[in-house]
């Protein structure tokens, strides 16, 4: 006897559920690690604190002050550094089995991982807005109304996105919290510091200036700077643009297609 299919919105609801569900538990437990709770809020005010102390009197950056400068490389900067979390999340989950029992259940196993990296996007909106926050404390002034800086971060936070599905493809390629904790920096801080985040390109040796300019990271800080304070946005927007989609489709095939290959 046939067994006739589920309607396609049924199977459509059903995943969504499954993503709702795997958010939640992700999001609860992040809430319930004070912890976590405590580095999310305090180390963007460090962050921002430190280098406008630091670097604010001794870096040219035009006619903007500093720290208008500054804010958008550090909204950028912390997106992107945000992934190690998923990384380091997902090989507890791994090393305690949550995953295994997770693949057992009639779950779609994209959702799982599309649950992780959702949760871990929500919890960079809240970093996000305190690096805002700290930003304001210290004489941030936005010249471009309040829609463009909503804007900017939602971009800075798209970025960070594609970032964590690197790191959930590295956790499931290392397996191991420490080691992915190791390991997880040395990609992304020449991404970081060999870009416009916190000086001018223009201040770069002249053979690295041509990397520097092109890169993920550079172009999006450019377009947030631009949309915050106002320039040149279509190019860096653009560029910025189709780095989030090819980077976003690369990590994300690789991190499903690890996971179905756990054993």
């Amino acid at each position: 006897i046939a067994v006739p299919a589920r309607p396609p919105d049924v199977n459509g609801r059903r995943f969504l559920a499954d993503i709702a569900a795997m958010t939640r538990r992700n999001v609860l437990r992040i809430w319930r690690t004070p912890n976590i709770v405590l580095i999310t809020l305090m180390a963007p005010m460090v962050f921002v604190g430190l280098f406008d102390i630091v670097f604010g009197g001794s870096i040219t950056t035009g006619d903007l002050d500093y720290i208008d400068f500054l804010i958008p490389g550090v909204l950028v900067q912390t997106a992107v550094f945000d992934g190690t979390n998923t990384a380091i999340a997902l090989t507890q989950d791994l090393q305690r089995g949550s995953l295994d029992r997770f693949r057992s259940l009639p779950v779609r196993r994209s959702a799982v991982l599309i649950g992780r990296t959702t949760a871990d996007l929500l919890r960079l909106g809240v970093t996000s807005l305190v690096v805002l926050a700290a930003g304001f404390l210290l004489g941030f002034r936005p010249g471009e109304g309040p829609v463009a800086l909503i804007g900017a971060m939602l971009l800075a936070i798209a970025l960070g996105h594609t970032f964590h599905w690197a790191y959930t493809w590295l956790g499931l390629l290392l397996k191991d919290p420490v080691a992915v904790e190791s390991a997880g920096y040395m990609p992304i801080l020449p991404l970081v510091f060999v870009a416009s985040t916190f000086a001018p390109v223009d201040n770069m040796p002249g053979w690295l200036q041509p990397i520097a300019e092109h890169q993920p990271v550079t172009v999006t800080v450019d377009a947030v700077r631009a949309l915050i304070h106002g320039g040149e946005l279509a190019s860096p927007l653009i560029q910025s643009a189709l780095w989030i989609v090819g980077l976003l489709a690369l990590w994300s095939t690789l991190a499903t297609r690890s996971f179905d290959r756990l054993s």
